[in-house]
């Protein structure tokens, strides 16, 4: 193959449809996965490698962009960012409820056995706070290779304050800093295609859907209140705030968002994927380096649903009477919670015990729930990812277009 017939490739791959080209990737991921799950597995490392790069470079992509945007700030311009955290606020409350809803609605067992967690969850609301504020202040380095969002954008946000009253080259570096980060998660993003061919092989060759089928009930909860606040309540707020039809918006963020962030399982691997859509979207720039790392941080409504949906299942198979006042009470305090899950792969099922904690049940039981939420994690960690990965881009964007509409 000639060196200019391998650019032109090239080129029509970087410069093709990223939908389309997840879609391929998709199909040909299950395809082999089903004719050889032994290549397909190999084929993992692909997904692997993909999802390594997101990681390495959104720690990065956001304390630089973050800096050089609050450095670069005119004083005139106006920045949107209390909308989006009144939205991520009020969105985590509605879907912890709606969670509750469903399950008094469609109520669930689980048939808990012995399994062990390796994972220590926190025991209290207060230390899940205490462990927001002590990131908050971690040292920068260690939030940079640790990927620390809280301290990062606590780091970003008090250097680019000071960077505000340097000279005129300084902020140029920064912001050709930024510019070249930007560039290199635009072609980290472009891989995607390949990655999730990488990633849907190796999961449906290695774990299949067999598990799955004695839980479905429980599944079809817990999806069906993340498809509910995804496709109606979510557009709600977006028309309360724009006073448009909200869905154009809702379906792009899903495809161009969700259907990454549901295969990385990794809110904060999908950083980058959902600053590149910002930027397609030409939403203003001061508003989502801000709002996307954060979104990624405190905006948890899947998580929400997860923990909600997971410890009334617990209190139904052990009955223990609960009335809908104390159900809401622990939607409020899955809300909370959800806030300090962490953005990784299954980060929300261990702040399960810490609901479990309302109703007085056991440690140990609490933590096999953990374990059927681990056995569950192929579709409702992915869905949850998908939700609060697709929200953040969704309510940033709601709140920069009502901003235009003034």
């Amino acid at each position: 193959m000639s060196s200019n017939v391998f650019s032109t490739m090239v080129r029509r791959y970087m410069n093709g449809n990223i939908v389309l080209q997840i879609v391929i990737g998709l199909i040909c991921g299950i395809v082999l996965a089903v004719v050889s799950p032994e290549a397909a597995r190999s084929a993992g490392l692909v997904g692997e490698i993909f999802v390594k790069a997101l990681k390495a470079i959104a720690p990065l992509l956001v304390f630089i962009l973050v800096m050089a945007s609050i450095a670069n700030h005119q004083k005139a311009r106006e920045t949107h960012i209390k909308p989006v955290l009144v939205l991520y606020m009020v969105g985590t409350l509605i879907a912890a409820t709606t969670a509750v809803i469903f399950s008094f609605l469609f109520p669930t067992e689980l048939n808990l056995v012995a399994a062990e967690v390796s994972q220590t969850a926190p025991e209290g609301v207060g230390e899940v706070l205490n462990t927001l504020i002590f990131n908050m202040v971690d040292n920068p380095v260690n939030a940079l290779v640790t990927a620390n969002y809280i301290g990062l954008l606590t780091w970003a946000v008090g250097l680019g304050f000071g960077l505000r009253h340097g000279s005129d080259t300084t902020k140029n570096v920064l912001q050709n800093m930024a510019d070249s980060v930007t560039f290199v998660v635009t072609i980290v993003v472009r891989m995607a295609p390949i990655g999730i061919f990488g990633l849907v092989t190796s999961t449906v060759a290695t774990t299949g859907f067999d598990a799955l089928l004695g839980y479905s009930h429980l599944l079809m909860v817990l999806i069906g209140a993340m498809l509910f606040i995804a496709l109606v309540t979510n557009p709600i707020l977006v028309f309360i705030l724009t006073r448009s039809n909200p869905y154009p918006l809702v379906f792009k963020c899903l495809k161009e968002s969700g259907i990454t962030a549901f295969f990385t399982r990794s809110s904060a691997a999908n950083i980058p994927v959902n600053m590149s859509l910002c930027q397609r979207l030409k939403l203003d720039e001061d508003t989502y380096s801000v709002s996307i790392p954060l979104g990624a941080t405190i905006n948890m409504g899947g998580a929400a649903i997860t923990i909600t949906v997971l410890t009334l299942a617990a209190v139904n198979t052990l009955d223990i009477p609960v009335d809908f006042a104390t159900a809401i009470l622990l939607s409020v305090i899955a809300a909370v919670s959800a806030c300090g899950s962490s953005g990784v792969a299954g980060g929300s099922l261990l702040l399960i015990p810490l609901a479990c904690s309302l109703f007085n049940i056991p440690n140990d039981i609490a933590m096999q729930v953990v374990a059927v939420g681990f056995i569950l994690g192929v579709l409702q960690d992915s869905a949850e990812t998908a939700l609060n990965s697709s929200t953040d881009v969704l309510f940033t964007a709601a709140a920069c277009r009502r901003a235009e509409r003034k």
